[in-house]
Parts: structure tokens; C-alpha cells; sequence
């Protein structure tokens, strides 16, 4: 197999030249990817993106000039295909949460083992990475005020704080409104708990080929980008009330 022409193609995109050079230690190590090309802003990621049309981008959040909350959103806004993986020493929830509202395809901690990068990137390329549960529990703290990640036995309002912090305004669609089927929300009240394909298809009895179709095409309805975003449209809709 010529792995030039079936790898997966990459960009790094960081200001300092040791945090690119472990990334690359990282990638490197694994022939189904491809380092094309190398960034320190996010103006020159957009600038090497157009040159070398890599498939996946590893971004750092923070950077001088264009940072890459910025750099995400221009590059998804012109190139919807490319899929980006936020890099970043810390989990702040609020960076986290405007990556994905900006298109990113998920996050990796910078202190992540070698091969949980690799196991997550390789999630990442094929469409199957599911949200981490403790980003599901967050998320769900945030939405209703829940301290735990367990799913509620009641019903709880969205905050309008939340709804505000996500995008959502006092007039927004209800769950009656969703373009939905029962079985598309089914599956995305597992995907707002940060379910996998494999837990979801155990849960509902049904395939993980079965999942991810109904994935695609819910993403497709929705005009959505990723799992995160997923996850944050059920909670805004009220699914993850539904069990």
C-alpha cells in the first residue's frame, strides 16, 4: 500500500516550535498520517491550508495574532471539509465550548498519553469519535445546573444564562418543532450523555452501522458539524429529558 497516497494528510498549528515538534513525535509514529505542513499563526495556517489541502489540523488554542478560535472559524467557513482538533494545556470549559461553536471537530489535552492522541485522531478522521462523558456531564451541568453526570429523574428548564451562552434566544424552537424522528432522538439523547456508536447500538438494539446513519443524517438535517454540537442541540431541545 503506497501510505504517500492513503494517509491521512495534517497540518500542526503552533506558536512555539517545541509544542509543533512533540505533535510531530506524535503523528509521526503513525503511518496512516501525513504531516504537509507546519503553521505558527493562525494567518498562516489559512495561507498553508489553501497550498497543501491537508484533511485534519491540529490547532493551538492560543496564539499571538490570530488565535485559533479565529483561525477555526475562518477556516471552516471556507473550507467545511477540514477537520480541526483544538490542542491546549487546559480544559476550560468556556475555550472548549466556543471551539465547537466555531466548527472544531473535538479537543486533545497536550498531557494526553501518545496513544490516546493517536486512538482520538484516528476517531477524529473517520467520523466515529464520540464526546468524552466528562465534557457530556459539563455540558449538561452548564445547561441545567445538574452537579452530577447521571441522568436527571426530572424534567429541568434550560437556564436562559445557558441559553443565551450557546446562541439560543427566547424564541427558539421547541422540541415539538425538531425536524426529528423518535429513533434520531433516541440516539441523540445517548450522544448528550457522550454515548459511542457501540454503546448507543447496544442500548437501542440496533446495528453501529444503524447509528451511524441515522449520525449523518441527522447532522445533515440539522446542518450541524460534530458530536458536540449534537450533544448541545439535544440539551437545548430538552432530549436528554426524555428517559
Amino acid at each position: 500500500m503506497d501510505v504517500s497516497q492513503t494517509a491521512i494528510r495534517v497540518m500542526l498549528v503552533d506558536d512555539h516550535p517545541h509544542g509543533r515538534e512533540g505533535m510531530r513525535d506524535i503523528i509521526s509514529a503513525d503511518p496512516s498520517f501525513t504531516i504537509v505542513a507546519e503553521a505558527m499563526s493562525g494567518e498562516e495556517a489559512i495561507e498553508r491550508i489553501e497550498q497543501q489541502q491537508p484533511n485534519l489540523v491540529l490547532m493551538d488554542i492560543r496564539m499571538p495574532g490570530m488565535g485559533g478560535l479565529e483561525a477555526t472559524h475562518q477556516i471552516k467557513s471556507r473550507w467545511p471539509a477540514v477537520k480541526i482538533v483544538m490542542v491546549t494545556v487546559s480544559d476550560e470549559i468556556t475555550d472548549l465550548f466556543e471551539a465547537i461553536k466555531r466548527g472544531a471537530q473535538g479537543y486533545l489535552l497536550k498531557n494526553l498519553t501518545p496513544s490516546a492522541w493517536l486512538e482520538y485522531l484516528h476517531a477524529v478522521a473517520h467520523d466515529e469519535a464520540p464526546m468524552s462523558k466528562e465534557l457530556a456531564a459539563r455540558m449538561l451541568q452548564e445547561f441545567t445546573g445538574s452537579a452530577g453526570s447521571s441522568r436527571p429523574a426530572s424534567s429541568t428548564a434550560v437556564s436562559s444564562t445557558a441559553s443565551t451562552r450557546f446562541g439560543r434566544s427566547e424564541g427558539s424552537k421547541s422540541q415539538s418543532s425538531t425536524p426529528l424522528t423518535d429513533r434520531e432522538k433516541d440516539i441523540l439523547e445517548h450522544v448528550a450523555y457522550g454515548d459511542s456508536n457501540k454503546e448507543i447500538a447496544l442500548k437501542l438494539g440496533i446495528s453501529e452501522h444503524t447509528v451511524k446513519n441515522h449520525l449523518k443524517n441527522i447532522l445533515q438535517k440539522l446542518h450541524l458539524d460534530n458530536r458536540v454540537q449534537l450533544a448541545r442541540y439535544a440539551l437545548e431541545q430538552g432530549l436528554h429529558e426524555r428517559s
